[in-house]
């Protein structure tokens, strides 16, 4: 009988950890999409359609090509910045150890 409280106080970290690091992990994904969707009402060259992840550097070819004559604005350099800083702390996150316990479970993948 004395060990049940251990038991329910272990597992409910356990619980807590996991929905914490979910949460985060959703957040970063939803921050990226937004930013995506930021550079896409810019630049409608790109052709991102609505919620669609695209890798950082497809998209600075994209623009590269496009504005080949003309340069890219600096509001769309650092929304670029920080598109590529929340892809590397969301991979970064989801490579160490307990942290990709929860991306298995929750079913995360690099973006």
């Amino acid at each position: 009988m004395g060990f049940i409280p251990l038991f329910l106080t272990a597992s409910a970290a356990c619980m807590l950890f996991f929905l914490t690091v979910r949460n985060s992990l959703r957040s970063k994904l939803i921050l990226q999409k937004n930013l995506v969707a930021q550079l896409a009402l810019a630049h409608p060259e790109l052709g991102v359609p609505p919620g669609k992840l695209l890798d950082p550097k497809e998209i600075q070819r994209i623009l590269k090509n496009c504005a080949a004559e003309k340069s890219i604005p600096q509001s769309s350099r650092e929304t670029l910045r920080a598109l590529k800083v929340n892809q590397h702390q969301f991979n970064a996150l989801i490579k160490r150890a307990p942290y990709n316990w929860v991306a298995t479970f929750g079913g995360f993948k690099p973006i």
